[in-house]
């Protein structure tokens, strides 16, 4: 099944992770894709040969852009050079995101202004950059914005992430609402508890990841590519009618999984 066949996509932060899964399930889908990174060009160019072994002979190709999305100049020059190879870009896939946990009172300055830099002022620069683009041209397009349960859930030592995603949350329906006449539908995917490098001290520990599982009503954490293809969908006209949306792949983490015994029903 190729239904993003003849797209042209832009992934950042795709170098590893949900970036890497979703670029190499892109390709697979019949996309050419741009793989955005910030440093490490060595796994860039592995999610590049990833990209390249999914398509099974599909057409589409890939290229590798660096780029640190909270930075302006280099947002702009990323999408100059994404445009310029393939004609045009149809998908932006704002996935770029780093977390760096603190308890709250011990928070220094800077380091919340570089996860809330990187988590959403970059998702905003590259918005903007696609939004201007796909109203540059007709035919509109699709941004799509890697977000969290921590849009919803609550994340103590975790203050400007679960900020980063609140807010990640409203520039998705903002974005929606006011371009949705123009044929450019926003949605995000907010994903649990997965396995990737960002999780690596829990998934590596067999106790703490017991624990984080025991609060997953489905039992287990995610996988990479179980987030990816909630992307592909979004991201292909089987979504068509879809805009303005998060839809939480987390294994039933939002739905208040303590309350599967029913302690304060009185029954």
């Amino acid at each position: 099944m190729e239904r993003l066949k003849g797209k042209n996509v832009l992934v950042t932060g795709a170098s590893s992770g949900i970036g890497q899964a979703i670029a190499v399930r892109f390709a697979k889908e019949g996309a050419s894709v741009a793989i955005n990174y910030r440093s490490g060009a060595e796994q860039a160019e592995a999610t590049r040969a990833m990209a390249q072994a999914s398509r099974q002979g599909s057409e589409g190709r890939e290229i590798v852009v660096q780029g640190d999305v909270s930075n302006e100049e280099q947002v702009k020059q990323m999408f100059a050079t994404t445009i310029a190879e393939f004609g045009r870009l149809d998908v932006l896939v704002n996935n770029a995101g780093i977390q760096k946990p603190a308890p709250s009172h011990e928070i220094e300055a800077a380091d919340f202004d570089r996860v809330i830099a990187v988590n959403l002022r970059g998702p905003f620069l590259c918005a903007r950059e696609a939004l201007r683009h796909f109203l540059s041209r007709p035919g509109g397009g699709v941004i799509l914005n890697n977000s969290s349960v921590h849009e919803i859930i609550p994340k103590p030592k975790y203050l400007p992430y679960s900020i980063s995603k609140g807010g990640m949350e409203n520039l998705t329906k903002s974005l929606a609402l006011e371009y949705a006449d123009h044929g450019i539908r926003v949605n995000a995917v907010g994903p649990g508890a997965v396995v990737t490098p960002i999780n690596k001290a829990w998934i590596d520990n067999p106790k703490a990841r017991g624990e984080v599982e025991s609060h997953i009503p489905m039992g287990r954490a995610g996988a990479a590519d179980e987030i990816a293809s909630v992307f592909a969908f979004l991201a292909s006209d089987d979504a068509s009618y879809v805009t303005g949306q998060t839809i939480f792949a987390c294994g039933g983490l939002t739905l208040y999984p303590e309350f599967r015994v029913a302690w304060s029903s009185g029954e």
